[in-house]
């Protein structure tokens, strides 16, 4: 399977980005991968559901992940497991805004906001993040015109159908390039509504809508989204395709396996690892950063 490089006429042409520039002044460096924690205040997360749904634990572990070398914490309050159900954005906003808004209090950190609903992203923003991420590319009424007011980072997320049916037989007739084309497409679309182009991530959803064989050959292929120009984030952490192979049923049980993949992500060309084991990945990335810096 081949992937041309960028059509200038129709698609969007980026030099690579290597530094990630954020609202506040901030800047992450990209010319090597960095690392970023998940922080699920939800009672129903696939991994880590109920253990940091109060501000005190969410807060606690938020300050750890920083200590252990994170240069971003991605705060969720819906979680987006399959099968998962939605909640309402008022109950999401009581999770991640008064989170976000201590975990700025006490750090200067880099927080993402993970969700797909315009009024939380705004309350996000009020209380302090610096980053949106969403799993449904900014497709909620809203949402887009939102981020591109925000003029903050954003990140772009493939999903084949909805959390809730996501993993009912999702079908590709070739998944690499069925989802490069998609992000290609929907980074054109924030381009036109005002949204920087160096501003924009991009996330092949590795388990949202997909099959274990379409997960390794994103996996395989992942850099291949390089000639997209764009910062590549990758969330593998104690998925379920590292369950299947692994035969481990119990995500907290996949570290070795999220290791592994995480090395290969960036050793493809992944600039952003997004993880829940934010120590072990810290020094498995800077492995693969020295040897690709060599």
């Amino acid at each position: 399977m081949t992937i041309k490089n960028p059509n200038p006429q129709s698609e969007v042409r980026l030099s690579s980005t290597k530094t990630l520039e954020f609202a506040n002044g901030e800047k992450l460096d990209l010319t090597k991968a960095q690392v970023m924690g998940v922080l699920n205040v939800t009672p129903d997360s696939f991994s880590d559901g109920g253990r940091f749904n109060s501000k005190s634990r969410a807060v606690k572990k938020a300050l750890k992940m920083i200590k252990q070398g994170a240069a971003i914490i991605d705060v969720g309050g819906e979680s987006t497991r399959p099968g998962a159900k939605e909640v309402s954005a008022e109950e999401e906003i009581l999770r991640v805004a008064p989170v976000i808004k201590a975990i700025k209090s006490k750090s200067e950190v880099l927080i993402s906001l993970d969700s797909s609903k315009p009024e939380v992203m705004q309350a996000g923003l009020e209380a302090g993040a610096d980053m949106l991420n969403d799993v449904r590319s900014f497709t909620m009424p809203g949402a887009l015109e939102l981020a591109a007011k925000a003029k903050v980072p954003v990140c772009i997320m493939h999903m084949q159908g909805a959390p809730a049916t996501m993993q009912d037989k999702p079908e590709y007739l070739n998944v690499v390039s069925e989802v490069y084309e998609f992000l290609i497409s929907r980074a054109q679309q924030l381009v036109k509504a005002g949204i920087s182009k160096n501003k924009i991530i991009i996330d092949p959803g590795f388990g949202f809508g997909k099959t274990l064989e379409h997960n390794l050959d994103l996996l395989r292929d992942l850099d291949k989204f390089k000639h997209a120009r764009m910062p590549l984030l990758a969330g593998i952490s104690r998925k379920s395709m590292i369950g299947a192979i692994l035969d481990i049923e119990k995500p907290e049980q996949r570290l070795y396996g999220s290791l592994s993949a995480a090395v290969i992500a960036v050793m493809h060309g992944a600039k952003i690892i997004r993880t829940h084991d934010v120590k072990p990945t810290v020094q498995a990335v800077k492995i693969a950063n020295a040897v690709l810096a060599q």
